[in-house]
């Protein structure tokens, strides 16, 4: 696969995580105490929060790894495990885009 296509994935993810993490955003808002909503949905309502707020932390933290990888597309050192120092095989960097790790250090 050559870099042009690598590129254009990479960049697409991007996008897609970006809308994502939009939409986390939203759906992580404060829940207001003056909704009369009762306290069983209120408690549904705080849970769904914290589960939106973990999905934007992780959301956010692809983001990340996704811009840094695309950075250093085309370098040297790009598709090389900064731990390990091998090389990183293509299949590896297109199914964890947001990973600079091989399989094995990446445990």
């Amino acid at each position: 696969m050559n870099v042009q296509k690598i590129r254009e994935r990479f960049e697409s993810d991007i996008a897609r995580t970006e809308k994502k993490i939009r939409q986390y955003e939203e759906l992580s808002q404060p829940i207001s105490p003056d909704n009369a909503i009762g306290r069983v949905s209120r408690m549904d309502a705080i849970n769904n929060k914290g589960v939106m707020d973990a999905a934007l932390v992780k959301a956010r933290e692809r983001l990340s790894g996704l811009k840094q990888n695309l950075e250093k597309l085309g370098a040297s050192d790009f598709g090389i495990c900064p731990n390990c120092k091998k090389k990183i095989p293509i299949e590896r960097i297109l199914l964890a885009p947001s990973s600079s790790f091989c399989v094995n250090c990446a445990r």
